[in-house]
């Protein structure tokens, strides 16, 4: 299918799909926000030739043309709203900066081309429309961006085709010539499209991109302010008696997440210091590393990775932290990377009184920073009195290899791992690759490497799945011939969950929490084996668990959460988990079957026809005898399958 046709494909389904409060008929206050935008709508040109001709060569020409591109995009003060395949969408708030970039764009790119043979160039045609456009969930729709998709098919291979509203806007500002291609008729557009090519003129030179300065404010916001600030004024007198009334309580009484019974702390994104941003997976690296080792004590409780880089790049308070996450204890840091030097700064705070309980500063060689990072989970560990077994001494402190090029690899990896989309997935296997060869013996580079393939069964990435799977559980039984980890055992869960061998699951689970007992993901993984053998209680405890660890739980554990207390005929709890996961994921078809099931039982038909007409425009052939064929219990399948007859889906 064309490129063009699975974004309208994609864009239908997200209008014909609404969260259940969007179900109802739409108010006029409802009505989704608009603006008026440039569209540059970019695509490769004879990209099924390539791929057919020369798959991962062009996979990894793609991934650097769309590097490139996304680059430039940002740098002419654009926004990439949308990724399809070997295609771009991005917006502009002005149509001088959007055409320089896609002028930019194609000289670039025909730089990169020069040297090629004429058969392998790969060339993007790029068009550029001025409209109004429907906003949504951080995405743009409507005829704007459909007219500029369908002005980058009259374009040329590594040609700018422009609207008339964008050539009477631009007018003679830039050094650019136009050819008009006169009245179009193209597809799904009821009205002609007037259309006109593009060129940087010859011998010109393209005007450099000037950074927009933040609009300021209206009168009415500075008046508001004005008024607010009075207001403020006014009321310091009495938050300060409130203030001298609470003198005596305790900073425990205002988390908001209650303290567990052992130290619990939450390690905040070091903060890249150096010149180059493309350094801070190096930043991050290290914040997950010292993440993992400190997961590895028994006697601590680790806030999850994913919960605390929320704050990445953020002014936050230690204090909010702590409330937000239930963490006593906060490590923060920085680090500064030069040549073959490293410095590191990390402090340890109690965030309940705001005191610091620790601070150094390590100005180091880089072949050190192994030895750094175990200085600093060393200190911390005895700053908070936590006792170490021989075994956790052992596991901790073990380097993982000696060769630092590996371990940077690694990191890279990893940063592209965490992006979540095709190209970086593609991006991440050839860092691991890389890591492995330069240590055949490097067991955290196979087990991502391992990762790379589980991901592409979950996203659909792949046309043979058994395969990926298999290729994953062979990596991550090579990883723990070299070293046993909690990552290695959590990957080869996540193989067999999908193959329903439940017993061997749980088997690997085990060990991965005996490994790591803050494992967040490995703890959800095992309320997912739980919930399918049926042991829904367990399943609810161990889900509720990594909750705890990790707030911002992955969709699929959410939805079995739901089921597990839809089981425990917790309708209302189920509703709770299922809704609140609805409004972060308003297009997952699982979250809206498992709510039709439970709104039924609860007796709230009127919610359960909305939830089951979502399902049935999400997924036309939904058929309830294919549904539930995971869990192992008759009976828990027999229990959803009366709920969903409840809400009307056969």
């Amino acid at each position: 299918m064309p490129t063009f046709a699975r974004h309208v494909q994609a864009t239908a389904i997200v209008f014909a799909v609404r969260p259940l409060s969007q179900v109802r008929p739409h108010r006029m206050e409802d009505r989704l926000p608009r603006k008026l935008v440039a569209i540059l709508y970019a695509d490769v040109a004879g990209y099924s030739r390539l791929t057919g001709e020369d798959e991962e060569g062009t996979h990894r020409a793609l991934s650097a043309h769309l590097d490139a591109i996304t680059a430039l995009i940002e740098q002419h003060n654009g926004k990439i709203m949308h990724f399809a395949g070997d295609a771009v969408l991005s917006d502009f708030a002005t149509v001088s900066d959007a055409l320089i970039c896609a002028a930019a764009i194609q000289r670039d790119l025909a730089k990169r081309n020069k040297d090629l043979p004429e058969e392998r160039k790969m060339q993007f045609r790029i068009g550029i429309n001025l409209g109004e456009v429907i906003v949504d969930r951080d995405e743009i729709y409507g005829d704007g961006v459909n007219v500029a998709a369908r002005l980058e098919s009259l374009a040329k291979p590594g040609g700018i085709c422009i609207s008339e509203s964008v050539r009477t806007a631009i007018s003679n500002k830039l050094p650019l010539e136009y050819e008009f291609m006169g009245e179009q008729q193209v597809k799904n557009i009821a009205e002609p499209v007037k259309a006109y090519r593009a060129q940087l003129k010859l011998g010109a030179e393209l005007p450099t991109p000037t950074r927009r300065a933040k609009p300021r404010r209206p009168v009415r916001h500075l008046i508001a302010a004005t008024t607010a600030a009075v207001l403020l004024l006014v009321g310091v007198g009495v938050i300060t008696w409130w203030w001298q009334t609470r003198q005596e309580s305790t900073a425990e009484e205002h988390i908001a997440v209650p303290l567990p019974d052992r130290p619990s702390i939450a390690v905040l994104p070091f903060d890249n210091l150096g010149d180059d941003r493309e350094q801070e997976y190096f930043s991050d690296g290290i914040t997950n590393d010292v993440i993992t080792d400190l997961s590895k004590f028994n006697s601590l409780f680790v806030i999850a990775s994913k919960s605390v880089f929320a704050y990445r790049g953020k002014p936050v308070k230690v204090q909010d932290v702590s409330r937000a996450l239930g963490a006593r204890y906060v490590l923060e840091g920085s680090v500064q990377r030069a040549g073959d030097k490293v410095r590191i700064n990390a402090q340890l705070i109690d965030a309940t009184t705001g005191g610091h309980l620790w601070a150094e500063r390590y100005h180091r060689d880089l072949k050190d920073l192994f030895t750094v990072q175990d200085e600093i989970v060393q200190t911390i560990v005895a700053t908070l009195a936590v006792k170490l077994t021989h075994l956790e001494k052992g596991r901790t402190f073990a380097k993982p290899t000696n060769n630092l090029d590996a371990y940077d690899y690694l990191l890279r990896g990893r940063d592209y791992l965490a992006r979540t989309t095709r190209s970086t997935n593609m991006k991440a296997r050839q860092m691991f690759q890389r890591a492995i060869e330069l240590d055949p013996r490097y067991a955290s580079a196979y087990v991502g490497l391992g990762w790379t393939y589980r991901r592409t069964v979950g996203h659909g990435w792949t046309e043979f799945p058994s395969q990926a799977l298999e290729r994953a559980h062979d990596l991550a039984q090579k990883a723990l011939s070299f070293e046993e980890s909690a990552s290695a055992y959590r990957l080869l869960g996540y193989v067999y969950l999908p193959r329903t061998q439940y017993d061997l699951a749980r088997r690997a689970l085990e060990r991965a929490l005996e490994l790591n007992p803050n494992d967040w993901e490995s703890r959800a993984l095992w309320g997912s084996v739980m919930l399918y053998t049926g042991r829904p209680h367990e399943a609810i405890q161990s889900f509720e668990t990594a909750l705890r660890f990790n707030p911002d739980m992955e969709v699929d554990r959410l939805f079995e959460l739901g089921l597990a207390y839809y089981l425990e005929k917790r309708y209302d709890d189920a509703i709770r988990t299922l809704e609140q996961s609805v409004g972060r994921n308003p297009d997952h078809v699982f979250l809206y079957i498992a709510l039709a099931a439970a709104y039924a039982q609860a007796g709230r038909s009127e919610d359960a026809g909305h939830a089951a007409a979502t399902v049935r425009r999400l997924n036309p052939f939904f058929e309830l005898a294919s549904f539930g064929t995971r869990f192992r219990n008759p009976q828990d399948r027999a229990s959803i399958a009366h709920g969903l007859r409840n809400a009307g889906l056969e």
